[in-house]
């Protein structure tokens, strides 16, 4: 199959490209790109007025199933991400039972392949995410996993989590943490602060968040691994794994947009649906994480799509569970935040979601290089849309973006050459 994209501003931040140009697809993979480009025979697609990048890389999505389908399924879990420009994804192993051995990852690769979607299981750290004992690394390695993480339930056991660092770094794979202690969370629903005090609840403080990116920070000098933290939420977790980088730490984190878009106060607003974890900070930590996107000390944006069904989500504010989507929401979302409000260039924002999160795992994705895979999206960086949850791919409708006006429209998704989404 040939397939020739013609005449948009092609973007590829991992090679410094921003022109107009077309591509030209051939069995899969980028065969030519440059300017008025011919093909005989080709399939042609009029990028006129479009971007084309590649497509977007999620590190961090909750696919739930198997265990959880009345949540989510792997089937319409691709599907939104086909609708949000993304192509590649990494599933958390948070399912019942959790993906904690080769089985459990061919079984997620296997219902995956049908939807174009490349979809990478991570393998969970200790079998179960118990935190009692570890998983065999080298297996779950051979059965392809990117990483290793028990994600919201991280390892309290400091000298299982030293021994899961020296034996990942043994066979390099990074291990991904979600930085909360327990003991001082325990199954709060806000941020500790001035919305807690209002609502008369306790509240998940930010040191609780900070304390453990600072022991992962430590660990990851002790052992030489590889440690990347999920979902940063504080200004001063920003500055923590800032000066770790500076001294040459292998350390790495990622945030969604949720963390640099919304603050406590979504919460007085909207209750349950602004429920994440780790919860929505204050302005300043929002002004602190821009800055470290702004600065290269976040090296992704990901999404932590987490769908729950809306009896959970409708349930009183401390006995909901935590979460929301964001795969078909994540580039508009990051367009209007970051690039339309003047804190990035587009490119930065593209690098930000394709070929820094790629890079990060060695995913060999995430650029429209001469030979890569043909993975795409094609969007309108200025349409302006209104984000409509009835019209989600996702079975998941708990979003705090519902009737929120962004600029940013996915209009085709593109994977291995394949059409796996158009608008319309």
């Amino acid at each position: 199959m040939r397939l020739l994209i013609q005449g948009g501003r092609v973007l590829d931040p991992a090679h410094g490209v921003d022109g107009r140009l077309d591509v030209l697809i051939e069995n899969g993979k980028i065969a030519r790109t440059g300017e008025n480009l011919s093909a005989e025979g080709a399939e042609i697609l009029d990028a006129a007025g479009l971007a084309a990048a590649p497509g977007l890389v999620d590190l961090h999505v909750h696919l739930r199933e198997p265990g959880f389908e009345a949540k989510e399924t792997v089937a319409t879990g691709c599907a939104a991400a086909a609708r949000g420009g993304v192509t590649t994804l990494v599933a958390m192993p948070n399912t019942r039972p959790a993906t904690d051995c080769p089985e459990l990852v061919k079984l997620v690769r296997e219902k995956a392949a049908a939807t174009g979607v490349n979809v990478l299981p991570a393998g969970a750290v200790t079998v179960g995410q118990k935190g009692e004992r570890l998983t065999d690394f080298e297996a779950l390695r051979e059965a392809g996993v990117p990483a290793l993480t028990d994600d919201g339930v991280p390892i309290q056991n400091l000298a299982l989590l030293r021994q899961a660092m020296r034996e990942a770094a043994s066979l390099g794979l990074p291990l991904l943490d979600h930085c909360e202690d327990r003991d001082m969370v325990q199954n709060y629903a806000v941020n500790e602060g001035a919305v807690s005090r209002r609502l008369g609840l306790s509240g998940r403080p930010a040191v609780a968040e900070e304390l453990q990116i600072m022991r992962d920070v430590m660990l990851a000098e002790d052992t030489g691994a590889h440690v990347h933290i999920c979902h940063i939420s504080t200004s001063k977790g920003v500055d923590i794994v800032r000066r770790a980088k500076a001294r040459g730490i292998r350390v790495t984190c990622e945030t969604c947009p949720q963390y640099f878009t919304l603050t406590e106060e979504e919460v007085l607003r909207q209750g349950a649906m602004a429920r994440v974890n780790p919860p929505l900070r204050t302005q300043a930590d929002v002004d602190g994480i821009r800055a470290g996107l702004a600065d290269g000390t976040i090296d992704a944006i990901v999404t932590d799509h987490a769908p729950h069904t809306a009896q959970e989500k409708a349930r009183p504010l401390p006995d909901a569970p935590s979460g929301m989507v964001g795969l078909e929401t994540s580039l508009a979302l990051a367009l209007t935040g970051l690039y339309h409000s003047g804190v990035l260039s587009l490119n930065r924002v593209l690098a930000l979601m394709t070929s820094s999160p790629a890079a990060l795992l060695g995913l060999g994705k995430g650029t429209l290089a001469l030979g890569a895979d043909a993975d795409l999206v094609l969007f309108d960086p200025n349409e302006a849309w209104t984000i409509d949850r009835e019209r989600f791919a996702s079975k998941g409708r708990n979003t705090p973006f519902h009737g929120r006006s962004v600029r940013g429209k996915v209009k085709y998704t593109i994977s291995r050459g394949n059409i796996i989404y158009q608008e319309g």
